[in-house]
């Protein structure tokens, strides 16, 4: 069958609008048609070569749509059902998944490289194979996925939000709620208010913290974040470290959250800075893998027994949290609605992204 798609052919290069050839699903894998994709930073991290990718690539991984067909052996979900996906896979019998850490699912090996678990690919075009971003390709208005990158969600949801909860929701909630291991009473900074960075201050409200501090140039930003739980916000760290000091009588945060769009020595440092005794750091956010971004005193981590660690998908379980996350939505303990700050056309991809780039969105959102 034919299947529009916005795909990156370069680093550097805007996504380019073109019909491909997409295979039907094998052994294993479905036939979704999407009803919605976010526009998550993470796609640009690739346009901005800061992710070394396979390219072509049929780019998105926030999706949420309808199962068309399955193939053989497919167990989880039969046509007709509503989905979101994952973008990262889990296959629920590795030893990361049997160990309850599924973000770390060894299906995720190959999710730069676009191919399903077979090494294969399902877009083509002009007698190339085409990637999806994180095994998905969710800027398409079909793909053809592995069955263990869907989870099955509420057909009552309205899955133009239900999207969100693909990447950004899980991830931003996780970073405060599991890697961050925030608790009631806690003081928490958070480094970046995008769409993982706002969710992060979700998440730290639900878990009970008693200061939620912010820190994001961004006016509107700032300004959202507020509305969503967090009780200080500041254009500069040094600002935010000086109220921490403050609020916590010289302690220090117990968490400090980077979810910044692109991580730097300078926001690392920052963060182990603010942070007290015993406190952690969390680095959600991404850069180019040859950047050594991590700078710190080895004796500050010792004698205060601080900790940075990194988390992936917020160290969240996809079968587990995007159900959970959707069922908090549904009984008005979590904001999906008011996180989606514009929608676009797939053909509008490009305009959606330089609106992402010029601070204008919280979450950018497609629809089919």
């Amino acid at each position: 069958m034919k299947t529009k798609a916005a795909v990156l052919m370069a680093a550097g290069k805007p996504f380019e609008i073109m019909e491909l050839d997409l295979d039907g699903p094998g052994p294993g894998e479905v036939l979704i048609k999407f009803v919605a994709a976010g526009l998550c930073h993470s796609d640009l991290h690739l346009t901005d070569g800061d992710l070394p990718p396979r390219f072509p690539m049929v780019g998105g991984h926030e999706g949420s749509g309808i199962i068309e067909e399955i193939g053989p052996g497919v167990t989880k979900v039969k046509p007709g059902d509503h989905v979101v996906c994952s973008f990262i896979p889990n296959c629920g019998t590795c030893r990361y998944c049997a160990t309850g850490h599924q973000s770390l699912c060894d299906l995720g090996a190959t999710i730069l490289e676009g191919c399903l678990p077979d090494g294969t690919f399902r877009f083509h075009g002009g007698g190339e194979d085409f990637g999806g971003m994180c095994m998905l390709g969710t800027f398409s208005e079909r793909a053809t996925i592995s069955q263990h990158s869907v989870v099955k969600v509420d057909d009552w949801l309205p899955l133009e939000k239900a999207v969100l909860v693909g990447c950004g929701v899980p991830t931003g909630w996780g970073t405060a709620v599991y890697a961050g291991n925030v608790r009631a009473g806690d003081t928490v900074v958070i480094y970046g208010i995008g769409g993982i960075g706002i969710n992060s201050v979700q998440g730290a409200v639900h878990a009970g913290a008693k200061y939620v501090i912010v820190v994001d140039p961004i006016d509107f930003k700032r300004e959202t974040a507020l509305k969503f739980g967090a009780t200080h916000a500041f254009a500069d760290a040094a600002s935010a470290q000086e109220k921490i000091t403050e609020l916590t009588w010289g302690q220090g945060a117990d968490a400090a959250l980077i979810v910044v769009g692109t991580v730097d020595e300078d926001v690392v440092s920052a963060a182990t800075a603010a942070i007290g005794k015993g406190g952690t750091v969390v680095i959600t956010g991404l850069a180019a893998p040859e950047k050594l971004t991590v700078h710190v005193s080895g004796l500050d981590l010792t004698l205060n027994e601080k900790t940075i660690k990194g988390a992936l998908f917020g160290s969240a379980n996809p079968q587990y949290d995007i159900v959970r996350l959707l069922r908090l939505y549904d009984s008005g303990q979590l904001k999906l609605d008011e996180l989606v700050t514009n929608t676009y056309t797939l053909e509008q991809v490009n305009e959606g992204y330089q609106d992402l780039r010029d601070g204008k969105n919280i979450r950018g959102v497609i629809h089919y």
